[in-house]
């Protein structure tokens, strides 16, 4: 059984399908099938296009409900639930946030500025009543920029497997989940972002089946008087998250290690991912790397302690 690599821009990144089947034909037909899942799913929920159902949502903000289909409802419903666990540091309307902000610049909004966006950020200030959304302030967004791509990675490996494909690894921006073991028995060696050399690689996990998610600082950010800025804001203050330089999670979805990793790093803390007791590796402010799992082989000189006090 061979592979074969499909590597493609979208969702704001590179993406590689890598499928392993008898025939290359299959092989070829699969991977194309995929991609234009990947296309479908970024033309319906992106912001940029004004045609997607989140810019429909968003220009009626102050207006009357928009009514959704079933789709764009769950995806609606899981952001509602990740903004209850994560006591509303996760947050579908903070997007909005983004327009203080420049990360290709290197200025900081004023506070003004972002205590007049926070006017606007606040799930409680949404009405959702499955079908119907309404946001109630002009102004309002939502955006699905922190679980679509997830969302994405899943929805693939569900349509891998209606293809009768039952060896798949499919890698949207470093969000990753393989279908099936390797075909030579080998675990799937993921690697991971090294958050303050570019190019490098902290270490890589080894793991059997499942997904990969990583949120970090490093992405897009900005410096001012030696200081980073990164472009995950805490939407209560408006201000970027400082504690961890990066959260690696694994999980049986992608929607759930990357929104878990996302609520860590929003949060400061890896006290709910203990409780779930889900693998992790995360890398703290001073570049202390932190891990609760084998699966994680290091680069750098090894792991600290799980024992951690946060």
């Amino acid at each position: 059984m061979e592979s074969n690599n499909l590597k493609f821009k979208a969702l704001g990144g590179e993406n590689e399908v890598s499928i392993w089947a008898t025939s290359h034909s299959e092989r070829l037909a699969a991977a194309q099938i995929l991609k234009s899942e990947v296309e479908r799913i970024e033309k319906k929920f992106s912001r940029y296009d004004s045609n997607s159902i989140v810019s429909q949502i968003n220009s009626a903000a102050g207006g009357g409900p928009i009514e959704v289909d079933s789709e764009t409802a769950d995806l609606i419903d899981f952001g509602a639930l990740c903004y209850k666990e994560s006591k509303g540091l996760f947050d579908l309307s903070s997007g909005v946030l983004r327009k203080a902000w420049d990360f290709k610049g290197a200025k900081l909004p004023s506070q003004k500025e972002i205590t007049q966006l926070l006017e606007l950020v606040g799930w409680d200030k949404v009405v959702w009543k499955r079908p119907y959304i309404t946001l109630k302030k002009v102004g309002m967004e939502i955006d699905f920029g922190g679980i679509g791509k997830e969302y994405a990675v899943d929805r693939l490996v569900t349509l891998a497997g209606e293809l009768k494909i039952s060896c798949a690894l499919i890698n949207l921006a470093g969000d990753v989940r393989c279908l099936g073991q390797r075909p030579d028995g080998t675990p799937w060696r993921i690697g991971i972002t090294h958050p303050r050399s570019q190019g490098k690689l902290l270490g890589h996990l080894e793991i059997i089946s499942g997904a990969v998610a990583t949120s970090g600082d490093y992405e897009r950010f900005i410096e001012v008087e030696g200081k980073r800025y990164c472009h995950i804001l805490n939407p209560k203050t408006g201000w970027p998250v400082t504690r961890f330089q990066s959260v690696t999670v694994v999980s049986n979805s992608c929607l759930i290690a990357g929104t878990a990793s996302t609520m860590a790093m929003l949060s400061g803390s890896v006290k709910d991912l203990k409780k779930a007791k889900m693998p992790f590796v995360v890398v703290l402010a001073d570049g202390q790397v932190v891990k609760n799992s084998a699966i994680f082989l290091g680069t750098t000189g090894g792991a600290a302690a799980l024992e951690a006090s946060f």
